[in-house]
């Protein structure tokens, strides 16, 4: 007799995500049978190594752009553009994902978006410019993801882009205005104070 396997375990045999199973499912790829309560089971004879083969083959290069500020726009184009010149010349079919936001912040939706091609293994290469434009602080962390769903990481420029220092401070301006405002509130005078100071330094250090 066949031994059923949960998704849990499908999932770990092939080396795929349980949301690529769900959707490999809709598309009548891979269909598990039903237990008397609904579960998902799938007989271990029926995961065959041609579908890891054929999900690596159909795997996306994704190319990610990002910006701080709407000032910015003209520089994400750049990137945009940069991206897609690099790409074509290695004859790749790629998409384009572009966000505008702080590097610092981890809740964009084109960084979510990304996210979840990775996890789902429905990226097989992601493309930079530069590493920062994916995330300030913990690119490493998204980086490591990759490497264990089997993504090549491709960043085009190794070095520090002009901007570094500019874009860092207001980082940094920025994740200081919201934890001064909750501690001290916003009308308070001591935040006030702070914020002004702050300002100041990033003037300086962007002038």
């Amino acid at each position: 007799m066949d031994k059923l396997l949960s998704i849990r375990e499908a999932s770990r045999i092939l080396g795929v995500s349980n949301g690529t199973l769900r959707r490999w499912e809709k598309e009548s790829r891979l269909v598990p049978e039903r237990t008397a309560g609904g579960q998902r089971r799938y007989p271990l004879s029926a995961l065959r190594p041609h579908l890891v083969r054929t999900e690596k083959i159909d795997r996306k290069t994704l190319c990610y752009a990002r910006v701080s500020s709407h000032d910015q726009r003209q520089d994400l184009e750049r990137q945009k553009q940069v991206l897609e010149m690099y790409c074509a010349a290695q004859g790749w079919k790629f998409e384009t994902i572009a966000d505008l936001g702080s590097g610092m912040n981890y809740n964009k939706k084109g960084l979510k978006i990304l996210i979840s091609a990775i996890l789902d293994r429905e990226a097989g290469r992601l493309v930079l410019t530069h590493k920062d434009r994916l995330l300030r602080f913990g690119a490493e962390l998204i980086f490591s993801i990759c490497e264990m769903n089997q993504v090549e990481v491709v960043i085009i420029n190794q070095g520090k882009e002009p901007s570094f220092e500019e874009e860092l401070a207001k980082d940094v301006l920025e994740i200081i205005t919201v934890f001064s405002a909750r501690l001290y509130g916003a009308r308070s005078k001591k935040n006030k104070k702070l914020l002004e100071g702050l300002k100041e330094a990033y003037d300086a250090v962007s002038s």
